[in-house]
């Protein structure tokens, strides 16, 4: 895992290399990137993919006290992320969290291409009971200590107001206890987390959309056709919205796609950005 000096403190994050497109996959709340593993392993051998660990709750170096954790402060931290890297024409791929709709217009001389997966936005903010429930907890005091000594339990992890309603099938078991070190370990993890959570506002997210209207970049938005968390309808809305935006509904998925259909949602990305067509070129030569 390599590091990074951002403004707001340190940021680890992967970079598989390679001579490829640029691929830069950005997670969601109380995860960190190996949420993308099967991304990273479908895309590494066209494109060079780079995954941070963003201050949500399961990043595990926590950032400098009085870093602006705002939405619009992590946004503006994932676009310096892209700009302290030196990355151009990046496909920037963002799910669940939707702070990086506020990122792509920041970025934008740095993007070529914006991938948009199943996440907040518009109304729903914090979405879904998961949302609440974990945007209540940051703003009682104890909050989210009390939720670090839960996800201590594996079997919890999956009920309704955490991780059960974004997925089909389980994340492994092995993978959220990875999601939820930090958290449970680090009393400075969770204040990032409390501070992210104690400064969204509802609207955030309607304003997060209406920013992408002038966001002339090739857009693809994707999202799965069994999520209970994230309506597809704001799938279809979104496409409407952004100048050039195109739908793909991913069957038997729910907000997670990278956790339920990893593969087809790494055959979209690499079919956008062309790096199928180099995969398959390579191969017969």
């Amino acid at each position: 895992m390599r590091t990074i000096e951002l403004t707001a403190g340190t940021v680890e994050y992967e970079d598989t290399g390679g001579e490829g497109p640029v691929v830069v996959l950005l997670h969601g709340l109380a995860m960190d990137g190996s949420y993308w593993r099967g991304l990273v392993s479908a895309l590494a051998p066209a494109c060079r993919v780079i995954v941070p660990n963003l201050p949500l709750g399961g990043h595990r170096v926590p950032l400098r006290p009085g870093a602006d954790l705002s939405p619009r402060g992590i946004a503006a931290l994932e676009a310096e992320f892209l700009t302290a890297l030196g990355l151009r024409d990046v496909t920037l791929v963002g799910s669940d969290s939707g702070l990086f709709l506020f990122a792509a217009p920041l970025a934008k001389e740095r993007i070529a291409r914006l991938v948009i997966g199943a996440c907040e936005v518009f109304d729903n903010y914090p979405p879904g009971l998961p949302g609440k429930a974990v945007s209540l907890a940051g703003r009682v005091p104890g909050g989210l200590w009390l939720v670090s000594r839960i996800v201590r339990v594996r079997a919890l992890r999956r009920g309704p107001t955490m991780l059960g309603p974004m997925t089909v099938r389980p994340v492994p078991h092995e993978v959220t206890d990875g999601w939820f070190r930090g958290l449970i370990e680090n009393p400075g993890v969770r204040r990032d987390l409390r501070a992210y959570l104690t400064a969204t506002r509802p609207e955030d997210m309607r304003e997060a959309a209406e920013g992408l209207r002038d966001f002339d970049r090739p857009t693809l938005v994707v999202w799965g056709t069994r999520d209970r968390v994230m309506p597809l309808e704001h799938g279809h809305r979104l496409t409407a919205l952004l100048p050039d935006a195109r739908l793909v509904e991913i069957p038997d998925s729910g907000t997670f796609i990278a956790e339920d259909q990893p593969l087809a949602f790494a055959r979209a990305v690499a079919d956008f950005v062309g790096a199928g067509e180099r995969r398959e070129s390579g191969r017969s030569e």
